[in-house]
């Protein structure tokens, strides 16, 4: 009998790009998704967690077309009154985003977990896939800049990235334990592939390996790890990877992410564009279009994928 779950390790927007395109081409009990949480962080009291968020509108369909974040047909009454107010406005909070937050941060303060928040949250908005936080422990991604150690959310929006970023940190990660849907997963021999989706390798997907026990579990699991390049032609499709990859000391390359990742690849997707500079990554590469501008895009991408898991397995 062939295996079944597929584990799909996710930051935010190209992560849950071919989080949806494999939601449409699985069974929704064949899919769990892993969402960064190293990115979370409290804003005006409320607890916020955007890898989880723009997972959510993804999969909910209710996502912002333009911006890849946030909830389509959305209005800001709030953030225009705050701001009038003098309060703090450079993280934008859209009104109907804001109940979300509103009401994960109510259920937190009465002792509910992550975990069973965003479980029933994505339950209400129709969600069959499950989506689960890497931990229900507190991690927190940290950037080093010229001025010294800053939270995530300040480099990446209220300064816009604009700091040369010298080193990362994951406040409490040691202490963090892989949340146990996910090391029930991996070890219940029943799992088709761990797919890396197209994030960020450094804020996106380090954070979630990076949990004691996280990389060991998916070795153990016996099942084919395939990662898709978020680098296309040596650019990052969205934010600051290629960005951060060149100050922090690295080649800006899809061969420069899959030697990130090291020895846990069996399988790596690249784009056309790189076709050429993926000869010695160490893993099995297949060439496909990994730019999702449409629905049919990150379906087709899925697909891929999953067929490059499926022939490593074939082959052993």
């Amino acid at each position: 009998m062939s295996k079944r779950l597929v584990v799909a390790l996710s930051g935010g927007v190209g992560g849950a790009k071919l989080a949806l395109g494999l939601s449409l081409v699985l069974p929704a009990d064949e899919l769990l998704v892993v969402a960064n949480t190293g990115d979370d962080f409290e804003h005006l009291g409320l607890s916020i967690s955007p890898d989880i968020d723009t997972l959510t509108y993804a999969l909910a369909g209710i996502d912002n077309p333009a911006t890849g974040w946030g909830r389509r047909d959305e209005t800001w009454s709030f953030m225009d009154s705050i701001g009038a107010l003098g309060g703090e406005d450079w993280f934008r909070l859209g009104d109907r985003d804001l109940a979300l937050h509103v009401e994960r941060t109510r259920r937190l303060r009465l002792g509910q977990t992550l975990s069973e928040v965003t479980s029933d949250i994505c339950r209400r908005l129709g969600i069959g896939v499950h989506v689960v936080p890497m931990s229900d422990d507190r991690v927190r991604t940290r950037v080093r800049v010229d001025a010294g150690w800053i939270d995530f959310q300040d480099y990446f929006v209220r300064q816009q990235c604009r700091p040369v970023v010298h080193g990362l940190a994951f406040d409490g990660v040691m202490l963090a334990r892989p949340h146990a849907d996910i090391t029930a997963a991996l070890r219940s021999g029943d799992v088709r592939a761990v797919i890396v989706c197209p994030s960020n390798p450094f804020i996106s997907v380090e954070p979630i390996l990076t949990i004691p026990g996280m990389r060991d579990a998916i070795k153990a699991s016996g099942a084919p790890v395939v990662a898709v390049s978020p680098i296309i032609g040596g650019q990052a499709v969205k934010g600051p990877t290629a960005k951060m990859m060149r100050e922090l000391g690295f080649e800006v390359s899809a061969a420069a992410v899959a030697a990130r990742y090291g020895d846990l690849l069996d399988g790596y997707i690249v784009d056309h564009a790189d076709a050429d500079g993926v000869g010695n990554v160490g893993a099995r590469v297949t060439i496909a279009k990994t730019l999702m501008k449409s629905l049919h895009d990150r379906e087709t991408l899925a697909r891929v994928t999953l067929g490059a898991a499926d022939a490593l397995v074939s082959q052993r």
